[in-house]
């Protein structure tokens, strides 16, 4: 992975013969903003006013980046929308109230964002946020990051010689059942974790692929494991800690798809736990699982629903008040998506203000990715993978 480097702030100068030579090892061709433009270095408090974020992609997930940030209008605003599709980007447009433009030079020509963030399809987000952070502008990235290892690490790097803030979107670790499971691991009420189990049985129609010619293929968007099952997957390093191999099968197995519609795994953490994971796109009729199951020398705690949304196991020998009422964090939902967006916000725009530290910054990204390839050339050559991929 690439290192972090910490360094007094550089000239606008020294900033922008960074970004070319970050952007000649990646093949890429982008006009650099000039020095005193609008974009802002990333140890750049921006105080005083509102963040200003625009956004490229106007499609399902779009939405609750839209919702999220007017839950923060007060210190926020979006003020751009782009979009290849005009019907979506004019529902963007009078949704919103923000500027329309039809592509992403064009909006950074014109933009007065801070952040852009990128809700277009999974393998589009590398090259736009090389191209973004040439620009001078904070990166917000929907998951995953990228769909190939080498193109994750590169947006990193670039970010980081362009000096801006480059954030992977991972709201489920911000939803309420999480954050307790989280605190629980932290505190090290399980002892020593044994057995990891991840459930992903979820349903998605040839119909939710036929809808853009990008989903369901390698090159842009990945199938059940590394799209549906990717905060899941997150899940595996955030909670348990380093995963020392991973052994998968993926199968294609009704959809007509490029990838995988479902798929298996076997785990081995660094700890000497071990896990599954087990994954479909084919659960009939409807969506019926999302659940982690972990198996501990002193606690057992599973947490399921459609969505990770109910506790419904929760037991441990040390016994504490707050368990009693463990299960208030619960929560209806017909959204796999959950509610987190607002809280993932909230850390941003804290971070960008100064005030924090980005929760799921690139190199977060990058952890999640490296699980994602590992299980791929595993279900590919048919052989365990050792992580990390590479030192």
């Amino acid at each position: 992975m690439t290192s972090v480097q910490n360094h007094l702030l550089p000239t606008a100068d020294q900033l922008r013969d960074r970004v070319r030579t970050a952007l000649q090892a990646v093949g890429a061709h982008v006009a650099l903003s000039e020095p005193g433009a609008h974009g802002l270095h990333a140890s750049t408090p921006i105080t005083g006013r509102t963040i200003r974020f625009a956004l490229v992609g106007c499609g399902r997930i779009a939405q609750n980046h839209f919702a999220a940030i007017q839950t923060h209008a007060s210190r926020c605003e979006l003020v751009d929308v782009c979009d290849i599709d005009p019907v979506a980007l004019a529902a963007a447009v009078e949704k919103t109230g923000a500027r329309g433009h039809n592509s992403l030079s064009g909006l950074l020509e014109h933009t007065t964002a801070d952040c852009v963030i990128l809700t277009t399809p999974s393998g589009l987000h590398p090259a736009q946020a090389i191209e973004v952070a040439a620009a001078g502008r904070h990166v917000i990235t929907e998951k995953p990051m990228a769909t190939r290892w080498k193109e994750g690490c590169a947006m990193v790097e670039a970010c980081d010689k362009a000096g801006v803030r480059l954030f992977v979107v991972k709201q489920n670790r911000r939803n309420a059942t999480l954050q307790l499971l989280k605190r629980a691991v932290e505190q090290k009420r399980f002892g020593q974790i044994y057995s990891v189990a991840i459930n992903v049985f979820w349903t998605r129609p040839q119909a939710y692929y036929d809808s853009a010619k990008w989903r369901g293929t390698w090159e842009f968007d990945g199938g059940a494991f590394m799209n549906q099952a990717s905060h899941y997957i997150d899940l595996l390093d955030w909670l348990i800690g380093p995963v020392e191999s991973v052994m998968a099968y993926t199968g294609t197995l009704a959809r007509d798809i490029e990838v995988e519609d479902s798929g298996v795994a076997a785990i081995r953490w660094r700890s000497g736990a071990m896990g599954t994971l087990n994954v479909t796109m084919l659960t009939y009729p409807q969506n019926l699982e999302g659940s982690i199951t972990i198996l501990g020398e002193k606690g057992t705690v599973r947490v399921g629903g459609v969505a990770v949304n109910e506790i419904q196991h929760w037991e441990f020998a040390d016994q504490r008040p707050e368990d009693a009422t463990i299960r208030q964090a619960s929560y209806a939902t017909t959204s796999v998506y959950g509610f987190g967006h607002p809280l993932y916000y909230d850390n941003v725009i804290q971070t960008l203000r100064g005030e924090a530290e980005p929760e799921t910054d690139g190199r977060e990204g990058l952890k999640s990715l490296e699980l994602l390839i590992g299980l791929y050339l595993s279900a590919r050559d048919g052989r365990r993978v050792a992580l990390p991929l590479e030192y």
